[in-house]
């Protein structure tokens, strides 16, 4: 701002060059030349370091989950990112992604239970199938 107030301060002041009434009053616009900005410098203080580890929250933390869904991912409490994780890779290991579009996946028995009954679904529907499973 200092560099850019101090060219037009060079090449446009009011010394050198005339102007006519109507562009005199678009020149007030214009920031005055004789002043400065300062910057002020801040210093942040360290926050306290942590004391031990986080408690999870939101997503992370574990949450009990329905009969139904511990068959899959295996245990009564579970993040809901772990469960996630834990259902991709029952999908995977059961191969039960369409060959040809893999964005669909066919359930079997014990994923149509957590899937509300469908047969296919899409991997985006995925989130939003298993939140009614956490209790």
């Amino acid at each position: 701002m200092a560099a850019s107030s101090a060219f037009l301060s060079t090449f446009i002041s009011p010394q050198t060059v005339s102007f006519s009434p109507k562009s005199f009053s678009s020149l007030s616009l214009l920031p005055p030349t004789n002043v400065r900005t300062v910057r002020t410098v801040t210093l942040a203080t360290a926050s306290q370091p942590a004391t031990g580890p986080r408690t999870p929250r939101g997503i992370m933390k574990p949450r009990r989950v329905t009969p139904e869904m511990q068959d899959v991912v295996g245990v009564p409490e579970i993040p809901r990112t772990q469960a996630l994780k834990q259902i991709w890779a029952y999908i995977k290991e059961h191969n039960l992604q369409d060959p040809e579009n893999k964005k669909i996946i066919n359930c079997d028995e014990k994923l149509k239970k957590i899937f509300g009954g469908k047969d296919r679904i899409g991997f985006l529907e995925i989130a939003g199938l298993i939140s009614p499973h956490f209790l």
